[in-house]
């Protein structure tokens, strides 16, 4: 099993500082390198389990990158990043990947975990796992990832933000148009009241002019 050498770190230091340099020009960076930290499989898909698995990594329309030095389950492989098939892909800004792992059959490969893999998954220190259970744990490096983690969390706040500017115009409007049709309203039943009882003194006048018609045919009013 590997393990870090210092030359390993120095490597990493200028990666992590490279990553926070373009954080602050994300418009100089085009894509970003992804190596593999590290993988332990829990399981294999060979019906002999003596027979040693062979363990692939593969992105949609990519060549395949074969990860000789998995042969058991159970076990955790680390890399440094220099192996000779590493880098395992490249990510852009704004675009994710269908990846995954996999297992070479004969008739089928076998899939230990397949994902949409996007440079937005990684975290400040440039890390990102994926773990499937009772498959895969794996962890990936890509300090150049940083500032594409952090232009997408943005625009997520970003559109969050629109959201509740969006929801809240719809909350005033809808107030509005409500407090007009209620105004609306009282103005049409204070203007039926008022024609109303328009109607009602016109009716009590006429009474009394046709009873005054009635006392003077009658000769009443003499």
């Amino acid at each position: 099993m590997p393990i870090l050498d210092p030359r390993s770190l120095r490597v990493s230091s200028i990666f992590l500082a490279c990553g926070l340099f373009l954080s602050c020009y994300p418009g100089l960076v085009l894509s970003a390198v992804v190596t593999l930290d590290s993988i332990e499989i829990y399981n294999t898909h060979e019906l002999l389990k003596a027979v040693k698995p062979d363990v692939y990594f593969a992105c949609k329309g990519e060549n395949r990158t074969d990860l000789p030095d998995v042969k058991k389950a159970n076990e955790l492989y680390k890399f440094r990043g220099q192996e000779s098939w590493q880098p395992l892909t490249e990510l852009s800004e704004k675009k994710c990947k269908r990846c995954g792992f996999y297992e070479k059959d004969i008739f089928s490969d076998d899939i230990f975990d397949e994902w949409e893999f996007c440079p937005s998954e990684f975290t400040s220190d440039g890390k990102y796992i994926r773990f499937r259970e009772k498959e895969v744990n794996a962890t990936f490096s890509c300090p150049q990832c940083i500032p594409f983690a952090h232009a997408s969390k943005s625009t997520s706040d970003s559109q969050k933000g629109g959201k509740g500017v969006h929801v809240a115009l719809i909350i005033l409007i809808s107030v509005v148009v409500s407090t007009v049709l209620i105004l609306g309203l009282l103005a049409a039943y204070k203007y039926w009241q008022k024609k109303k009882r328009e109607q009602d003194q016109a009716r009590f006048l006429k009474l009394f002019e046709d009873g005054d018609d009635i006392e003077d045919e009658l000769g009443l009013g003499m």
